[in-house]
């Protein structure tokens, strides 16, 4: 089957993505995350969504950890999203930015309990001397955020992924996959079928 003809990026992607919610992944809001940073060199992990629109693709982490740090010093980043039931695959380019205070905060408040906890306890990417002492960390925060809402940590936030090209890509018999690249211009989105 062919990718459909349409000159809506974020439309396409919304519904492929909502197909994936519903394959039967455990987690189809994963996606591969490459940065880099000041000396060039690619770093890759996974991160998962957490919204879209025509602004970009949003996921959070901690500010002080690595991919932060690269962020800062490049701001740009791809994005990967397989989902194999559906032989589907999604790569997104583009700059990177913050989002606001008042998204992550609203983000931040959805979050289950014991993951803000989580936020506050984990000194994300630097050297832990032991599994007890993030559980101890997590018990000290855990203790100070007993009653009453859990505020996001100032040093906890979002990364927008602003597309500037989105490729969809679907399987096809003998290698004949079907890629299909959309590239954003002053005037819109461009749209370009590639060889596979």
């Amino acid at each position: 089957m062919s990718i459909p003809d349409t000159q809506d990026p974020i439309a396409l992607f919304a519904e492929w993505y909502a197909e994936a919610l519903k394959c039967g992944l455990k987690n189809p809001t994963s996606v591969a995350l490459a940065t880099a940073g000041g000396n060039g060199r690619p770093s890759a992990r996974m991160v998962l969504l957490k919204g879209f629109d025509e602004r970009g693709f949003v996921f959070y982490t901690n500010r002080e950890s690595n991919k932060a740090h690269e962020l800062l010093a490049n701001p740009y980043a791809a994005l990967c999203f397989y989902w194999p039931p559906l032989d589907r695959q999604v790569r997104v380019e583009g700059p990177v930015e913050p989002v606001g205070d008042d998204e992550a905060d609203a983000y931040f408040a959805t979050r289950p309990r014991e993951a803000q906890i989580g936020a506050w306890a984990s000194q994300q990417s630097r050297p832990l001397e032991s599994r007890y002492a993030l559980e101890k960390r997590f018990a000290r925060f855990a203790l100070k955020y007993a009653v009453g809402k859990v505020p996001r940590p100032p040093f906890w936030s979002g990364y927008r992924v602003g597309p500037e090209h989105i490729e969809f890509w679907r399987q096809g018999r003998f290698r004949l996959h079907d890629r299909v690249v959309f590239s954003r211009q002053p005037t819109g989105w461009a749209r370009q079928r590639i060889y596979p």
